[in-house]
């Protein structure tokens, strides 16, 4: 299946899940730059699932918007377990959803290095008090990168709920 209607297929499902389970969900999203949550919000009656996202692109949002610690950014830089985490907690916390997903990767076609290549994504999954992170290597273009996330958050978000 093309890679844009798996999204449309799989944000559908998630709001049909979220909806019929009464569940609240969030986004907490940097190289993604929002596309889980325009993917959420593109089906229909997706306000009653999704109240506010977040995009934090930079550090100083992701300090700002989602309380992530400043200490773990320096430490751990921003693509990072720690800091998916942090970003999941804060965005859970500052729009009282139930369920958060935080993404942060090296989408390039720069900025990876050794530790970091291009295609590296984080990602947190926050449903309740329970956390669940991973992290996958994408291949492609920036776009393909983006997309690749985009699909993994959805489909990890389904699996965590169900």
């Amino acid at each position: 299946m093309e890679l844009h209607q798996e999204i449309k297929t799989l944000a559908a499902q998630l709001g049909a899940i979220l909806t019929d389970k009464c569940l609240w969900i969030t986004t907490a999203e940097s190289c993604t730059g929002g596309g889980v949550s325009y993917a959420l919000t593109d089906t229909p009656g997706s306000s009653a699932y999704l109240d506010r996202a977040f995009v934090t692109y930079s550090n100083q949002a992701k300090h700002d918007l989602l309380d992530v610690s400043l200490q773990t950014l320096s430490d751990f830089g921003a693509v990072s377990e720690q800091v998916v985490k942090e970003m999941a907690e804060g965005a859970c916390r500052a729009a009282n959803a139930d369920i958060a997903i935080a993404i942060s990767g090296v989408a390039g076609p720069g900025g990876g290095s050794d530790d970091k290549p291009v295609g590296l994504v984080w990602f947190c999954i926050k449903i309740a008090d329970k956390q669940y992170s991973s992290k996958q290597v994408f291949t492609g273009d920036r776009a393909n990168v983006r997309a690749q996330a985009i699909v993994y958050a959805i489909k990890s978000v389904i699996e965590k709920i169900n």
